[in-house]
């Protein structure tokens, strides 16, 4: 009997080290939005989110990129939003890892298994089903969002001339974002509707790149978050865009990247900083001398 109970405690002990350690926290984030008919007024309300009710997806987070300076720009982020993802982790928030297009590379990961064997639910909407860059893409819809208060026909190298040649250039998620065990794997828009209603997550955190295309657009993204009826917000500070300033409306990057965001924050969803999980001041890059 005496071996049996000290099974029993070892046992409990074990379930108490694997939990998240701050488990029991709120997530409490600074929210801003704008309406779509007043979008200079800025709104701020403060939200709690239960971690365990919430998901932060990292979008596109790739190993490089066929623009340079996109490359750098993720190369630098990608250590605070390591950080960031490691809090949110030990606070009990699920980490869903989409490195779009690239998954194959963990095919033989637990963490990509685990996504493609939840047991299917099914989505209150059609998700997307039209093809783009590897993946289904949501498209906008004219009737609900405005235009992008960017021009990124071009593809958005923000690069000096000769400009960088497009080409496939990722194999994999940048090495600099931790996989854990209990995070998950996709760039399936069903594998992530599965992962959230089995865990009855309602709260979706988006980061990564690029947010005029690929955060917004992929079927893991804001718009197809949003349709499904998720409470869905921003990191703010750890995105960024594919904008050439040479295009119009000819701002430097980062204020073209902050018109994406307000761009967001009125159509779609809120937005907040990671000051919010970390206690650290929010990111910025070093080329962002504003």
């Amino acid at each position: 009997m005496e071996i049996s109970a000290n099974r029993v405690v070892s046992f409990l002990l074990l379930l108490f080290l694997s939990a998240p350690l701050m488990a029991d926290e709120t997530l409490s984030l600074t929210m801003r939005s704008r309406a779509k008919d007043t979008p200079a007024k800025v709104v701020t309300q403060r939200f709690e989110w239960e971690p365990t009710e919430t998901a932060l997806i990292i979008c596109d987070m790739w190993d490089d990129h066929w623009c340079k300076s996109a490359a750098r720009r993720v190369g630098e982020m990608v250590g605070p939003l390591n950080k960031v993802v490691k809090k949110a982790r030990e606070k009990g928030v699920l980490i869903i890892h989409a490195p779009s297009s690239v998954v194959d590379f963990y095919e033989s990961a637990p963490q990509r298994r685990y996504a493609q064997t939840v047991p299917y639910a099914k989505a209150p909407v059609k998700l997307s089903s039209k093809d783009r860059w590897g993946t289904k893409w949501c498209w906008p819809d004219p009737a609900f969002e405005g235009v992008l208060p960017i021009d990124d026909s071009d593809m958005g190298c923000s690069c000096a001339e000769p400009k960088c040649e497009i080409r496939e250039a990722w194999t994999r998620q940048i090495k600099g974002i931790e996989i854990h065990q209990g995070d998950a794997i996709t760039d399936n828009g069903q594998e992530t509707y599965n992962l959230l209603a089995a865990r009855k997550i309602d709260n979706v955190i988006l980061c990564g790149v690029h947010l005029n295309m690929c955060v917004l657009g992929r079927p893991f993204g804001i718009r197809q978050m949003v349709k499904v009826g998720k409470n869905v917000a921003l990191m703010r500070d750890m995105t960024d865009t594919m904008y050439n300033p040479q295009r119009p409306p000819g701002v430097d990057h980062f204020t073209g990247t902050d018109l994406v965001v307000a761009h967001v924050e009125r159509y779609w969803c809120p937005t907040f900083t990671s000051a919010d999980l970390t206690g650290d001041k929010a990111f910025r890059f070093s080329g962002d001398k504003r």
